[in-house]
């Protein structure tokens, strides 16, 4: 790790607008500029100190000296993560909800979305190959929305699923700075929570029956430490928090489905390593390309690290694309190579691509498995299922969209069911 001793500070009164505009590259070019993978800015009108690497990813998420209340940006809580949700808390608190999030993640819940994903795959197929061409990231809107609501227990009739399945594309596709991408993220949020809560009412008064394993069930009948049930809206938020963070998988699997073109060899190891290859090229599309540029925390207390005085109060912001590439962790960070995790310690502090530390007892997310499981999935049935041309497009992507994929969302043509 390197830290610079002063810290250097940005020579600017505020990096807000700075951040929107350069996306992705905001914060490793403010690190390589300043040399250090430690360093002062403004966001929002506050000071914030920026850190990046294994390190930096192991003090981030260390409870004692870090918390989540109060940390989220205020339009991120509107528009993606719901307002009262699992993210802004801490303690014991914490931990008592995230259990009833890991109570919906059994290894037979597992199985269950992974069948719902295959199902949705099969059906899309069946329509792809009587198309001149299929924009993949718009289809697998369509097999994660569908999969996700369906294995939370929602009663999805035909006719809601377009709606549904639009309002879910738009509030992740919110959190990247766009006044008209957040406005139409808070909308769809509302219209979401309005649904949930009517479900989640029905359910408390047994006017709906739904299996107990399923997260509708789940949520609704969760009793906090105090004893009472979850307040409706914060229910409808933490149902909503179920199933919505699925929908972000589908920029992963196209960029994957890029990678796959570009790195023909991978399919035929998808093809023939097994369950072994597929997490390793699941594994490095999610280090590899962009996805969650930061998170943020406050310092609970005052207290020193790597000779630098935090603050209580202090914003802290781990650099996430950053660690995911960090030399001192990556050998060749800036390749794509699958393989390099096949003997890997799998460290919870080098590899965060969806929060780090400990599953059960800390911050990294509890869905974290099934995107691990669904990626895999479909990169097996692209491989091992159809056979597709892919036409001359643009498969870059722009780093200073956040979240951002190949700009044309790989197009197939001549789609084909094997056998």
């Amino acid at each position: 790790m390197n830290v610079k001793t002063p810290v250097p500070k940005e020579k600017t009164l505020d990096s807000t607008l700075a951040l929107l505009k350069e996306g992705f590259h905001f914060l490793p070019s403010r690190r390589s500029e300043l040399e250090s993978d430690i360093f002062e800015t403004r966001l929002v009108g506050q000071k914030a100190v920026v850190i990046c690497g294994e390190k930096a990813a192991e003090l981030f998420y260390d409870e004692a000296l870090m918390k989540r209340d109060g940390a989220a940006p205020k339009p991120l809580e509107k528009s993606l993560l719901g307002e009262g949700g699992l993210h802004g808390l801490d303690d014991e608190a914490h931990k008592h909800r995230k259990r009833m999030f890991l109570s919906m993640v059994t290894p037979e819940r597992l199985e269950d979305m992974k069948r719902l994903v295959r199902d949705e795959l099969n059906r899309k197929a069946d329509e792809w190959v009587n198309r001149d061409h299929v924009v993949f990231f718009e289809e697998m809107n369509d097999v994660l929305a569908v999969s996700g609501m369906r294995w939370a227990g929602l009663p999805l009739e035909d006719q809601d699923v377009k709606q549904r399945t639009r309002e879910l594309a738009e509030m992740v596709d919110s959190f990247g700075g766009s006044l008209s991408r957040f406005r139409k993220g808070v909308k769809a949020r509302q219209s979401q929570e309005k649904w949930v809560e009517g479900i989640i009412k029905a359910v408390r008064k047994g006017e709906m029956k739904l299996p107990e394993n399923t997260a509708a069930y789940i949520v609704a009948t969760h009793r906090e430490m105090d004893g009472k049930q979850l307040p409706l809206q914060t229910a409808a938020v933490e149902l909503n928090n179920s199933y919505r963070p699925l929908m972000a998988t589908a920029y992963l699997l196209t960029f994957g489905a890029a990678a796959m073109h570009e790195h023909p060899d991978t399919v035929k190891k998808i093809r023939s390593g097994g369950e072994e290859y597929s997490k390793m090229f699941a594994q490095e599309v999610r280090r590899y390309y962009p996805f969650v540029p930061a998170m943020a925390a406050k310092a609970r207390k005052d207290f020193s690290w790597n000779d630098y005085k935090f603050k209580k109060g202090t914003k802290v912001i781990l650099d996430i694309y950053g660690t995911n590439r960090h030399p001192d962790s990556w050998e060749n960070p800036e390749s794509f190579i699958p393989e390099r995790f096949k003997n890997w310690n799998e460290s919870p502090f080098s590899f965060v691509p969806q929060g780090g530390g400990d599953h059960h007892m800390g911050h990294r997310c509890a869905g974290e498995w099934m995107t691990v499981l669904v990626m895999r999935e479909v990169f097996k049935f692209l491989a091992e299922e159809v056979t597709y041309d892919v036409p001359e497009q643009d498969l870059s992507y722009d780093m200073h969209r956040m979240p951002t994929l190949p700009k044309s969302g790989f197009v197939m043509t001549n789609v084909k069911r094997k056998g």
